[in-house]
């Protein structure tokens, strides 16, 4: 033998191993679901999840069960999430804003035996507990609380639960392929969808999105997730801060402009993470005096497509630098990242505008293409247009439950977006190709035009969807939502569009309404846009 390296297994408890022993003192700041804010440390975090671990044990849980969580980002979930998945068991993160037959057939489908939840959910959870077949036990995440162990029977409590717990548990020796986490997809047809994430998908997933050319997150910075823990695991941002020791900050339920801009400046935030939504809110709470976020650089925004014009809003008026990412609950999610190349250090600010308005390349760890429809792989040249597909070390192999295989032939995951890659590998969301419009058989980029929308300053958000024509098949129309005490009539919004588009890509109607209704995630419903508007250009 001419020598070998040590081997140990990739696990989460190794996260918060190392967290707790040289980030011991680093600042977790929780606010609750019930009002205030407490503080914690990645010490005292890491010594309850333990204690939970050993606690869930003598509840009788065994190697690969589910618990699930209704919860929102605080303190508690942050220990459930290493405890749960640091003990063996599957931590199963569920989105509480959808409908009750989905988090019903979420819950069963999983075999759910505990069930963490917050007060905010007491009343939905004893409505649905009737349904829920396999659930064992219902632990309310706080203290003592006599009124909602009225609601539900038998209701146990994160404290006193912990509390049980054993304080010389010790993190098992997992294989790394265990599985740790479990989150269910709201993007594809028909029921849900499960992803099983592993131990090793997992600290691979930390590894690779924390380059500087990835989420660059570091001891040095506070992090604020806006995105949801119970969304595709917070897109790992709680492993990756254990990983570095950087301070949280978990911001309850109150995830509104004008409560984030006070949180943002009271903790001193450096690094933020959220949905284009919650960037629409803050900016408007930041332009109306609440806050300064003077102490925030970045921040990273995913789930939906990011308007240009919010990148020279943010980086002009607050010195707040957005990076645009893409990823997919499949993806675990990190896919791309967008960040600049040397070569680009002397790009002139309208091309690296249009350079930094893209999704962004892939970090080690993953690989894309496009392809046409009949599977046929597309050039990078930054112009071919194709299907998305993606492949690496974190990337779905086989959904939870099924023997049905959703890859390619040659081992690829199909993702459903339209895209263009450029020669360095800059990809860019054209549309999710349900969403693209189809016009006289000519594609149309629901994207660029409520980018475009969005642009004008009357504008607070905007989104396009086909509608049905009796000669075009589909045309475009573009559903407005205007700032606050701005006025703005239809042929003006259409208007400043013909020096944007192809005249032919202008939308037929353009429809101002209230707000556009949001999925769980944060994301425009569009399949209800169109329900509610498909059929306006044929009446």
């Amino acid at each position: 033998m001419l020598g070998r390296m040590m081997h140990e297994a990739l696990l989460v408890s190794g996260l918060i191993k190392h967290a707790a022993r040289f980030h011991s003192d680093t600042a977790i700041v929780s606010v609750n679901t019930t009002g205030g804010v407490e503080r914690s440390t990645w010490a005292e975090v890491e010594r309850h999840a333990r204690k939970l671990a050993s606690a869930l044990r003598k509840l009788g849980l065994t190697d690969g069960d589910r618990c699930a969580t209704i919860a929102w980002n605080n303190r508690r979930h942050l220990e459930i999430y290493f405890g749960v998945s640091g003990g063996g068991m599957v931590c199963h993160t569920i989105n509480p804003r959808l409908a009750p037959e989905n988090l019903i057939y979420i819950v069963n489908d999983a075999a759910d035996r505990v069930m963490f939840i917050d007060a905010t959910f007491v009343p939905a959870v004893a409505k649905l507990r009737p349904h829920l077949k396999n659930l064992e036990h219902v632990v309310l995440m706080g203290p003592h609380d006599q009124a909602a162990a009225d609601q539900i029977d038998g209701l146990l409590f994160f404290d006193e639960l912990v509390a049980s717990g054993d304080d010389d548990y010790t993190w098992p020796p997992l294989e790394e392929t265990t599985p740790s986490s479990l989150c269910y997809t709201s993007g594809t047809t028909g029921h849900p969808k499960g992803v099983l994430y592993t131990h090793r998908s997992t600290v691979l997933h930390s590894l690779g999105g924390n380059t500087p050319d990835g989420m660059g997150l570091s001891a040095r910075d506070i992090v604020l997730p806006v995105v949801p823990m119970f969304h595709v695991n917070a897109w790992g941002v709680p492993y990756i801060a254990a990983m570095q020791g950087a301070s949280l900050v978990l911001p309850g339920p109150q995830l509104d402009g004008d409560s984030l801009a006070r949180l943002i400046d009271a903790e001193r935030v450096t690094i933020a993470l959220g949905v284009p939504t919650i960037w629409m809110g803050l900016l408007a709470s930041l332009r109306k005096g609440v806050g300064t976020a003077a102490s925030m650089t970045r921040t990273i925004v995913g789930g939906s497509a990011l308007p240009p014009s919010m990148i020279p809003a943010f980086r002009d008026e607050f010195g707040v630098e957005l990076i645009h990412a893409w990823g997919m609950t499949e993806t675990s999610p990190l896919g791309t990242l967008n960040h600049p190349k040397a070569k680009h250090a002397d790009l002139s600010p309208a091309e690296m505008a249009k350079l930094r308005r893209v999704q962004g390349r892939p970090p080690f760890g993953v690989d894309l293409r496009i392809v046409d429809a009949s599977g046929q792989i597309l050039p990078n040249d930054g112009v071919t247009t194709g299907e998305l597909q993606i492949k690496g070390h974190w990337i779905v192999d086989t959904y939870f439950g099924s023997e049905t295989n959703p890859l390619t032939m040659d081992g690829w995951f199909d993702t459903g977006d339209i895209a263009v890659i450029s020669p360095d590998g800059y990809m860019e969301i054209k549309d999710r190709s349900k969403d693209v419009i189809k016009s006289g058989g000519e594609w149309i980029s629901s994207v660029e035009l409520e980018n475009i929308a969005i642009a004008h300053p009357a504008v607070a958000n905007a989104a396009a969807v086909a509608a049905r024509h009796p000669k075009w098949d589909e045309r475009p129309i573009i559903i407005v939502v205007l700032a606050s005490g701005q006025t703005l009539t239809e042929a003006e919004i259409l208007a400043w569009y013909s020096d944007k588009v192809p005249s032919w890509q202008v939308p037929d109607r353009a429809i101002f309404v209230e707000a556009l209704p949001l999925g769980g995630t944060g994301k425009v419903l569009k399949t209800k846009l169109r329900d509610d508007y498909g059929h306006i250009l044929m009446d």
